[in-house]
């Protein structure tokens, strides 16, 4: 059985990516490694997403393809656990994976289970376009979800944001507004157009999701691909100390009895 692996990369350097690290983990574990994106616009249409990811499916020419962001990773540990899941699923159309949201790297919560990885040899027509984002698996146009394929414990960890500055989340998040509103006719909960406005709602999200970080790392439980990377965080970026808040944050009761239900279920 071949294992394909995709990705998406646009500027990963000045995005300040974890590109580098991402592609060692991958080129490590699959048989193929397929990188789509480096064409993508910065101004751009929300559907084009969803049209980006489907392009890294097509391409991939595994019997199983993974789908990763290039900010996600798996644990080397994982490795032979993955490979067993999907033997041990290899009829069924998908797997879903729990996601370990890492904001600092002392500490993480189970943000959400989601559908990574695709049977394409036996159901070829799945197309990464569904949702209320436009960018879910779907099958014969029906929405392929977590709760109805099986589930692996093996873990994507996801470094999203860790090693980017404010401004250039600020920009980000704003490009982003930007490409929702000329999708949808609104901004949603992005915040504004600007990256000022852009970032001050991402920040306020991301102070009430932290408080559910309520399950402890060392240095040497991330993937070994990545520690280095840690080990030189900045002050600038947001995985030193959340730009403050891992001095404020902290969970209560609720946060920590979901936090640990979470883990009980998923990991």
């Amino acid at each position: 059985m071949k294992i394909s692996i995709f990705t998406t990369m646009t500027n990963p350097e000045e995005r300040m990516d974890p590109w580098k690290e991402a592609i060692k983990c991958y080129e490590s574990y699959a048989d193929e490694v397929v990188i789509v994106g480096d064409d993508f616009k910065e101004e751009f249409t929300w559907s084009d997403i969803g049209k980006m990811f489907t392009n890294g499916l097509q391409k991939a020419t595994g019997d199983w393809v993974i789908w990763m962001d290039i900010d996600n990773i798996f644990h080397e540990k994982d490795f032979e656990k993955l490979t067993k899941s999907i033997y041990k699923n290899k009829s069924a159309p998908s797997i879903a994976f729990p996601k370990m949201q890492i904001f600092t790297p002392d500490r993480f919560a189970i943000k959400s289970v989601i559908c990574r990885a695709f049977n394409k040899k036996d159901f070829p027509s799945i197309t990464l376009n569904g949702g209320g984002d436009l960018c879910l698996p779907t099958l014969n146009g029906k929405l392929i979800k977590p709760g109805d394929v099986p589930k692996t414990k093996v873990p994507i960890w996801n470094y999203d944001t860790v090693f980017r500055t404010k401004e250039l989340i600020g920009h980000d998040r704003a490009r982003y507004a930007r490409a929702w509103k000329r999708e949808f006719g609104d901004i949603g909960d992005r915040g504004g157009e600007t990256p000022e406005e852009a970032f001050i709602a991402w920040y306020e999200m991301i102070k009430k999701r932290y408080k559910r970080h309520i399950h402890y790392l060392k240095i040497e439980d991330h993937p070994k691909f990545i520690i280095e990377k840690l080990l030189n965080l900045n002050e600038n970026q947001f995985g030193y100390d959340g730009f403050g808040m891992k001095d404020y944050i902290k969970g209560d009761l609720i946060d920590y009895l979901f936090g640990y239900k979470d883990k009980i279920i998923y990991l």
